[in-house]
């Protein structure tokens, strides 16, 4: 059974989706893999290495495709290279099935099996392919880190003989997991870190990583099967955005990672808390991929607004490349080893599997999940 990779294209990708490890780990469990000539460029990965690891490389994109019976990428296919999959493949990569309703019904009418990573149920037996987990861990920690960069003080107290310096204040929004690694990368560079989130159900979580949760009585909220935050209703949104004006004004730096899965990031930080914040202000905002939480961010741009630098730059990931290809790439490896017939050297999809149920979107010329 062949897996083939084909070489990210996107302008702004610098991610790898697998590495010559999990090559090697896949030639183990008895598949061929072909990688697509340059695969690895973008991490110092040389076509040599993944040879050694065991893959063939081709520069032959098309025929990659076409003959590869498991296709295995990061960021979507674009629609031009869904008619060269063949036809009872399994393809698998984040698909944004939300937004690319014409992507996944071309992929049905294709015939490809067709796997959404970003709908790997977040459960106890996934949790080692979920990759929406693994990717916003790191960018929680890079948003800490280019905080800290952008920012004119420094995070931790400083005690000198010319007088002791006050640590920064840092006011992490959304404790999801990047909100969550965040919080604790700000903590680990002694930051004074304060944090919310609509779901009093992490409070505890905040707490334990040396931050201080901010209480705000919103009445009834909840989360999602999967772990999400559920929509908030505009009189919540009102109280909460008071409350988090209070706290952005003495605030050093603020990062908001509020998603709602599968809809618009909602606007946390408006123009009016923007202006009450101190100039020379930070605010990293991790959801403007989904919309952005902070009005007058701009996708892919940092501005300043009346002193505040708001930072909205994507794929976060991607900054530290080669441990998000690490993860993504065990991530890949992982889902394949779950459903493989070690005995026959394939791949089998019990439709009946949790797993699948969540994530196969196209199986057998259908669409199997309306989003």
């Amino acid at each position: 059974m062949q897996i083939g990779v084909p070489r990210e294209t996107h302008s702004t990708e610098t991610r790898a989706p697998l590495i010559p490890n999990d090559v090697a780990r896949l030639v183990k469990l008895g598949a061929t893999v072909v990688i697509e000539a340059g695969l690895g460029a973008s991490l110092r990965l040389s076509d040599a290495d993944y040879e050694k690891a065991g893959a063939t490389v081709t520069t032959d994109r098309a025929g990659l495709l076409s003959n590869s019976d498991i296709v295995l990428r990061l960021r979507k296919p674009l629609l031009d290279e869904v008619r060269l999959l063949k036809p009872g493949s399994l393809h698998v990569s984040y698909l944004d099935p939300f937004h690319e309703k014409a992507l996944i019904a071309a992929l049905a009418e294709r015939g490809v099996s067709a796997v959404a990573m970003e709908l790997i149920p977040r459960s106890t037996r996934a949790q080692k392919m979920d990759a929406l987990s693994s990717q916003a861990s790191l960018a929680g920690y890079v948003a800490v880190i280019l905080a800290a960069e952008r920012t004119d003080r420094v995070l931790p107290m400083m005690t000198t003989p010319a007088g002791t310096i006050n640590p920064a204040r840092v006011f992490v929004i959304g404790a999801g997991v990047a909100g969550l690694q965040a919080i604790a990368t700000a903590k680990r560079l002694g930051a004074r870190v304060d944090a919310f989130d609509t779901r009093p159900v992490v409070a505890e979580q905040v707490r334990s990583l040396g931050a201080r949760f901010l209480e705000v009585d919103l009445g009834e909220t909840g989360q999602t099967k999967d772990g999400y935050a559920t929509a908030l209703t505009e009189e919540q949104l009102r109280l909460q955005r008071e409350a988090m004006a209070r706290q952005c004004a003495i605030s050093d730096i603020v990062i908001t990672t509020a998603q709602v899965f599968g809809r618009k990031a909602p606007i946390i930080i408006t123009r009016e808390m923007v202006a009450g914040m101190r100039p020379g202000s930070i605010i990293v905002d991790l959801a403007i991929e989904t919309g952005g939480n902070t009005e007058g961010a701009v996708l892919g741009q940092e501005v300043e607004v009346n002193g505040v630098r708001i930072i909205g730059l994507e794929n976060m990931p991607g900054r530290v490349a080669a441990a998000a290809s690490q993860m993504y790439s065990a991530n890949l490896y992982n889902f394949i080893d779950e459903f493989w017939d070690k005995e026959n050297k394939r791949i089998v999809l019990n439709l009946e599997d949790d797993i699948l149920q969540g994530c196969l979107i196209a199986h057998e010329g259908k669409v199997r999940r309306e989003l």
